[in-house]
């Protein structure tokens, strides 16, 4: 009998160059940064079933917006049966952009470190902090269909300055603000001074009241279970998304930066296939043994995880 199928988050990557060079992101692990084809675009568009895809994420390693036929790509996402979401430094929104994704897109999640210049400059390096804030005023002011998030970066630096930092946006009528739980290591390629203390990292979300990133990322307790029934190697973080790179890889998973253990091309099999070629494969090396996610998703964090879930879309649906 075949397996019940499940739906996963796709994380599709447009570019794996970028403009900043975020003291978060592992980006010096990235062998040769490039930007998805036209032809790789069209063939991942066409591999997104609606059956296999509950929600798609424009993000990556890279920034959308720097690619150069982001303008052409946003419009080809309008009227697909899938549900797109993009994640951005949010750099490069201008008015006309912003106009022209709204309703395309669900959530535009951009990504703000802190109101003080010096840490934003040592968190978001290279960006343009003031027009940046401006891009996130504009968003709020903009867009009528799609949703504005805002994903504060969780170092310790940033935590020093949160209350700042989350007074300003609320100031400004921006109140949709996430952070996650957890400071990703990424496979162990993140060794920063940045990193907080998760104690105090959990207690400054809880007394801002924050929303969770990891939420926007579960399906459905039917898809988890789908998901871990499927897969030899029960990993939540592994088997919730598939990461489509820039060069049209589907692969084994988010952290596997150097695409080291790729699962096939857009061109050649379709997202089930991928699925399917994943679910035989076990651990694999240093890519998983060095993760911290994988002790952020035992019995006792999933549970957690579900009720805030649970409760947020209670919240939404009142």
């Amino acid at each position: 009998m075949k397996k019940a199928a499940y739906r996963v988050v796709v994380n599709w990557e447009w570019t794996s160059k970028c403009n900043a060079r975020c003291a978060m992101c592992p980006r010096h692990m990235i062998d040769n940064p490039t930007i998805s084809t036209g032809d790789s675009f069209e063939q991942t568009l066409a591999r997104l079933d609606p059956q296999d895809v509950f929600r798609c994420v424009i993000a990556g390693y890279g920034e959308p917006t720097t690619h150069p036929q982001f303008d052409r790509y946003i419009e080809r996402l309008r009227d697909h049966p899938v549900t797109f979401d993009m994640a951005t430094n949010g750099s490069r929104l201008s008015e006309e952009r912003l106009r022209a994704l709204d309703g395309v897109l669900r959530t535009l999640m951009i990504s703000f470190s802190s109101i003080d210049p010096q840490v934003y400059q040592s968190v978001h390096t290279n960006l343009d902090q003031r027009a940046v804030m401006d891009n996130i005023l504009a968003a709020a002011r903009l867009l009528k269909r799609t949703r504005v998030v805002i994903n504060l970066s969780p170092t310790r630096e940033c935590l020093d300055t949160l209350d700042d930092t989350v007074a300003w946006l609320r100031g400004n009528g921006v109140t949709d603000l996430h952070m996650s739980p957890t400071y990703y290591d990424r496979a162990g390629a993140q060794k920063t001074s940045g990193q907080p203390d998760h104690v105090r990292l959990r207690n400054e979300i809880r007394r801002h009241g924050l929303g969770s990133q990891e939420t926007a990322f579960i399906p459905g307790a039917v898809d988890i279970y789908r998901q871990w029934r499927a897969n030899r190697f029960k990993c939540v973080p592994r088997n919730t998304n598939m990461l489509i790179s820039a060069s049209g890889h589907y692969t084994y998973c988010f952290n596997d930066i150097r695409e080291s253990q790729k699962l096939g091309h857009v061109a050649d099999i379709s997202l089930r296939e991928a699925l399917e070629r994943r679910e035989a494969l076990a651990e694999q090396g240093a890519i998983c043994k060095q993760c911290n996610l994988r002790d952020r998703y035992r019995p006792r964090e999933l549970v957690r995880v579900a009720m805030s879930y649970a409760r947020a879309r209670v919240a939404a649906a009142a």
